[in-house]
């Protein structure tokens, strides 16, 4: 079989891609899609392999050139993409070892368990704040909760600050679009603009926390050294701007696309019942409609072969996560969400090298919103059909209207 099915800019696709991509993954593990360029890897042990194998990497260097770039490459009429590239040539994403290994061993320093336990307190007032602002006649989720109240999180441990979340959120918004498979010349000249103030912005205050350091994550890698010295100040900017986006996005999707879920199928019941626990509800809602759709790779050596098919050097691998995450072969009943499964085999954080940095600190994220929802609004309901964001690799709704008005 081949790729047609695999249609991500197509509005119906968009609003459900599921069927489209079921009938991709039972087809087989590997399908060619002529319209991108690349293989499909719909199967969850063939993602799972592609993720951990060392011949493959997200750039065909130690780090980016332009031509990997997919926005660069395909869209020849913009001249100067310098702030773009800039930010994503030193981007954990598009970095592999040593580089990757370098930079990402300081940044999880942030991450260890312990650090990430500690922030509980924090992050649940945060949580408590912003749902007692909520109006339970009906609010929006999304702009009203999620999005204010994860970006909160992901900014004060970083260190930036708080005033300054409105355009954190605009520029963050503007440079995922950059992600998706068939970016417009508008959306890219957008995403040049908000990277070069983003990275602008992210300079100053790494500068101003090198002179007045304080207990963050911008003062440490500022200050941080390793064998090779201290990190430049671009690979400082775009390890924050990656923070800040990758931090809140996945989060503030998870929510949207797991709550309407959790509503749609009536099981809201059990979690404020405490029958299923937050911790355990997220992990189907991580699970059912990742926030994440498709991660690319390229054939780094010739040689290589998965599911029986040998591959070129040169060539890319485009990874179905919502494809692997609903395969029957790992997931028993896997087209029904079951909030109280609590499987962890997803692979919503990826693995290998990239596997999420910020997997902990989402999960306690979403634990303790869902719970603060729980505790606070016992009955909750969908005012109106929530409405997808138009793009298939960034999965979420642009809003979702609730209330506790039955």
């Amino acid at each position: 079989m081949t790729g047609e099915s695999f249609k991500p800019n197509d509005a119906a696709f968009v609003v459900d891609p599921y069927p489209a991509l079921a009938e991709l993954r039972e087809s087989a593990p590997l399908v060619w899609s002529e319209d991108f360029d690349f293989w499909l890897v719909t199967r969850h042990a063939e993602v799972l392999a592609c993720q951990r194998d060392r011949r493959l990497g997200r750039v065909t260097g130690g780090h980016a050139a332009p031509n990997d770039l997919r926005p660069i490459k395909t869209l020849q009429t913009i001249s100067d993409w310098t702030p773009y590239y800039d930010v994503e040539r030193h981007s954990l994403l598009m970095l592999e070892p040593p580089e990757h290994t370098r930079i990402r061993s300081l940044v999880s320093r942030a991450f260890t368990p312990k650090r990430i336990r500690e922030l509980r307190p924090a992050i649940e007032q945060t949580a408590e704040t912003m749902s007692t602002s909520l109006d339970p006649s009906g609010f929006d989720l999304i702009a009203d909760f999620a999005q204010p109240f994860s970006i909160r999180v992901i900014a004060k441990l970083l260190g930036a600050p708080l005033d300054s979340v409105d355009q954190l959120l605009a520029w963050s918004h503007a440079i995922v679009k950059m992600y998706e498979l068939d970016p417009t010349e508008q959306q890219a000249e957008a995403a040049i603009r908000a990277s070069g103030e983003f990275a602008e912005w992210v300079g100053e205050l790494v500068a101003q926390r090198r002179r007045e350091p304080t207990d963050d994550l911008i003062t440490a890698l500022g200050l941080a050294e390793t064998e090779e010295g201290r990190l430049t100040l671009p690979e400082i900017v775009s390890t924050v701007i990656l923070l800040l986006n990758a931090g809140h996005e996945a989060t503030v999707n998870t929510m949207g696309n797991g709550m309407t879920a959790i509503v749609r199928n009536d099981s809201w019941d059990q979690v404020v019942s405490g029958a299923v626990s937050s911790e355990v509800a997220v992990e189907e809602m991580l699970r059912w409609d990742a926030p994440l759709q498709l991660f690319e790779r390229w054939v780094l050596q010739d040689g290589f072969e998965l599911a029986g098919q040998p591959i070129r050097a040169g060539s890319k691998l485009a990874m179905l996560f919502g494809a692997a995450n609903r395969d029957p072969r790992v997931f028993e009943n896997p087209y029904r969400f079951e909030v109280g499964r609590g499987d962890r085999n997803h692979i919503t954080f990826g693995a290998g090298t990239h596997f999420c940095l910020g997997a902990p600190l989402a999960r306690l994220e979403l634990d303790i919103a869902v719970n603060e929802l729980a505790s606070r609004f016992p009955n909750l309901t969908l005012t109106s059909d929530p409405e997808r964001v138009p793009a298939f690799v960034i999965r979420g709704y642009q809003a979702v209207n609730l209330t506790t008005e039955t």
